[in-house]
C-alpha cells in the first residue's frame, strides 16, 4: 500500500531521572506512547518502532525536574496517506449517499455521493444496501466488501481521515477488480510472486543453514572417531 512507508530518524528521547537505570525500556516507552497517533514531525501515523540509544550519556535540562536528553536512531513505520494515493479498506458501512471504509483495521475513510462513479447505482434491501455496477451486475459493494479507492483529502487533525474517491480508474470492488482490471491483477500477481521468491529465499537460507550444521557434526564425529583409534 503506498500510504506505509518506512523512515528513518535521529531523535532526543527525553527522560525522567527515575527511569536512569534503564534508559532503554523509558525509551521504548515514550515512543509507544506516540503509536496510532499522527505526529507532524514524521507526516503521518506512527505504526510501529525500533529504536537504538546512540549514547548512554544523555544532555540534562535546566529546571525542577531535570530530565535528560537521549539521542536516539529510530526505525519507523509510519501511516501517511496523500492524495492520489491508493488506498485498500474494508467497508463497515454504506447508504444511498456514502460508503464508510476502515484502512488496516483502525483509520477511517469516508466516500461521499459525488465521490462514487455514476455507473454505481445503490439497491436498498430489508438489511442494509449495496452499489451495484450498471455494465456489470458482479461488480457489486456492500457492507464487508474490500474496495480500493483513490485519496481525494486527508484531515491530519482526525488521525489522517480520508475522503476517498471511487471515480478514477482501478478502484471499486477488490475482488472484482483481482478478476475483471488487467493492471491491477498484474500488480497484485507481482506482489505475490515478490513474496513467495523471498519465502523461498528464506526456505534456501535456512536449509543451507541446516545442511551446513549437519556436515560440521558430521566432521566433529569422524575426528572424535579418528582420534579413539
Amino acid at each position: 500500500m503506498d500510504a506505509l512507508r518506512e523512515a528513518e530518524a535521529k531523535l532526543t528521547v527525553y527522560v525522567h531521572p527515575s527511569n536512569a537505570a534503564d534508559v532503554r525500556r523509558a525509551v521504548a516507552r515514550q515512543l509507544s506512547s506516540l503509536l496510532f497517533s499522527y505526529e507532524d514531525r514524521f507526516d503521518g501515523v506512527l505504526l510501529a518502532h525500533e529504536a537504538t540509544v546512540e549514547s548512554e550519556q544523555g544532555k540534562i535540562l535546566n529546571g525542577l525536574v531535570p530530565y535528560f536528553g537521549v539521542p536516539v536512531h529510530a526505525n519507523l513505520l509510519l501511516y501517511s496517506p496523500k492524495p492520489d494515493m491508493m488506498l485498500e479498506g474494508k467497508v463497515e458501512m454504506l447508504g444511498k449517499e456514502s460508503i464508510h471504509a476502515i484502512v488496516l483495521g483502525v483509520f477511517s475513510a469516508a466516500i461521499m455521493l459525488d465521490d462514487i462513479h455514476e455507473k454505481f447505482k445503490f439497491k436498498r434491501k430489508k438489511y442494509g444496501g449495496k452499489f451495484v455496477s450498471r455494465s456489470d451486475k458482479q461488480h457489486v459493494i456492500k457492507k464487508g466488501s474490500m474496495i480500493r479507492f483513490s485519496v481525494k483529502r486527508v484531515d491530519a487533525e482526525m488521525n489522517c481521515h480520508v475522503t476517498g474517491s471511487l471515480i478514477p480508474p482501478h478502484t471499486g470492488s477488490m475482488l472484482w477488480l483481482s478478476v475483471h482490471d488487467d493492471e491491477y491483477a498484474l500488480e497484485i500477481n507481482s506482489g505475490k510472486r515478490s513474496r513467495d521468491n523471498k519465502i523461498k529465499t528464506e526456505q534456501h537460507e535456512q536449509d543451507h543453514s541446516v545442511k551446513s550444521s549437519g556436515r560440521k557434526h558430521k566432521s566433529k564425529s569422524r575426528k572424535r572417531s579418528f582420534e579413539e583409534r
